[in-house]
């Protein structure tokens, strides 16, 4: 008898922690869920190409040189795609990498983080395309930012 109870109680801790590790995979799920986003504009060729499809995911604190997806500040309803340059505060600065024809944080100013849909982790489509996006030469120029909004 003296076995029985230890192993009832171990019995117990892996249903424990089973309950704890399936509920800790649902959070990430819900935390980690991927969004779609499909590239319809040329504001960030050469690196992003109209047509382009791509997986996003949201990831703690954006760095700059990261490809994001957001939320457009003038039409909430839009989702732009454009590279972080800095973070200023609770505040980040984007550009397109075609900065002739990227409307952005030259234009709109900087954006609140949580404006920031994810991190574009991969290029799913055209098939020719798939992989991670390389990063961009070191200094993209893309010129002074305007402080307001």
């Amino acid at each position: 008898m003296a076995t029985s109870a230890p192993r009832l109680h171990t019995t117990g801790a892996r249903l424990a922690a089973a309950v704890a590790v399936a509920a800790a995979g649902a959070v990430a799920a819900v935390v980690v869920r991927p969004r779609r986003v499909l590239v319809e504009g040329v504001s960030m060729t050469p690196t992003l190409q109209p047509g382009d499809r791509l997986l996003v995911v949201r990831r703690p604190g954006p760095r700059p040189g990261a490809v994001v997806a957001l939320t457009d500040p003038r039409t909430p309803s839009r989702v732009l795609v454009k590279r972080v340059t800095s973070l200023v505060g609770d505040e980040v600065v984007v550009h397109g990498d075609n900065p002739a024809a990227s409307t952005d944080s030259r234009v709109f100013g900087p954006v609140a983080r949580r404006a920031l849909l994810g991190t574009v982790a991969v290029r799913y489509r055209p098939r020719a395309r798939i992989g991670r996006l390389a990063p961009l030469p070191s200094d993209p120029g893309l010129g002074e930012v305007r402080s307001g909004g």
